[in-house]
């Protein structure tokens, strides 16, 4: 009898290409209706397990205490540099004007990582032009000196500025230049969010490993470990759903619905007397979030509010016990 399966390896994700850099940039923001700053971001510096009481509704273990793993991040304050303001056009969204704190040239690390220009405050410009506004958001730099990297180079992105009202965030977004914004000011525990990284990158790999097909036998003609057949004759070319070799790892991912359940302000609560290996010392703010996150250990991984929440968005959790490594 014969036996067939469906192929191995997800074409959900193609063209599997390396990424441009080692953190992502996020071109979709949720819709809210408030007025505030709609993301953030962390380092990611290990995993620990602890214990909770299970709270969610339908669980078969509702109110039993109940082991979980989770990732710890190490999230310093944000440092906002500038606005940029961008308008709709036919090609999709293109920038009107951007704002920058006047300061940033004497920030000695940004020399590190961009060529400082003659920034100017073009507030009246942005003032003036409210109705075409379609979208704000935030220039914001990490301060890596303050977490347990040993690190300078800081990284420079873009978080939008919830609301519906462009005025209103036009203030609020003036409001914060020059300033920190802390994981706090954003989230809260037991929070559903979503996580955007850069996943471990794995180099280039055959089409066995990469895609999961099967081994040849031993009398293959040459090789066993390569795909039996590059397609039929027509079309007279190889098609892109045929497994080959190629970049494995190190691309852009997106997971959705991972809950905050814990928010702190003093990382030795978390961290073991020897560090967090390969890693360090959390010095400051941290975050706990339920499971696994995407990417290696001191990756940056970016925090968005849920684009598609749950029915329960916010879902805190009492825990019980934490397992600290070393101890």
């Amino acid at each position: 009898m014969r036996h067939s399966k469906p192929r191995a390896g997800s074409k959900a994700f193609w063209p599997r290409k390396r990424a441009k850099r080692i953190y992502p940039r996020i071109n979709t923001w949720p819709e809210t209706d408030k007025v505030k700053t709609l993301g953030f971001a962390g380092y990611k510096a290990g995993m620990i397990h602890l214990s909770i009481i299970d709270t969610r509704k339908y669980a078969p273990t509702k109110g039993e205490e109940i082991t979980i793993p989770a990732t710890i991040l190490d999230c310093p304050p944000l440092k906002v540099l500038g606005i940029r303001a961008y308008k709709d056009t036919p090609n999709g969204l293109t920038v009107l004007s951007e704002v920058w704190d006047e300061k940033v040239k004497e920030d000695k690390d940004l020399k590190r990582k961009i060529i400082l220009g003659n920034y100017k405050r073009e507030e009246k410009m942005i003032e003036g032009n409210l109705n075409q506004i379609k979208k704000l958001r935030l220039i914001v730099r990490t301060q890596p000196r303050k977490s347990g990297l040993k690190k300078k180079i800081p990284e420079i992105f873009e978080i939008e500025v919830g609301g519906t009202d462009t005025e209103e965030k036009w203030k609020y977004s003036k409001e914060l230049i020059g300033k920190e914004i802390g994981i706090k000011d954003v989230f809260k525990e037991g929070e559903f969010i979503d996580v955007i990284a850069i996943t471990r990158g794995m180099g280039t790999q055959g089409p066995v490993k990469r895609f999961g097909i099967k081994i040849q036998g031993r009398k293959a003609a040459g090789k066993r470990r390569h795909t039996g057949t590059l397609g039929s004759e027509t079309p007279r070319r190889v098609l892109h759903t045929v497994p080959m070799a190629g970049q494995m790892g190190f691309q852009t991912r997106t997971e959705y619905n991972k809950r905050i359940l814990k928010m702190g302000g003093d990382g030795k609560e978390i961290t073991p007397k020897s560090g967090f290996t390969n890693y360090g010392i959390i010095k400051g703010d941290y975050a706990l979030i339920e499971g696994s996150l995407v990417g290696s250990k001191k990756r940056l991984v970016r925090l968005r509010i849920a684009i598609r929440p749950p029915i329960v968005p916010i879902l805190p959790s009492e825990i019980k016990s934490l397992s600290i490594q070393g101890e």
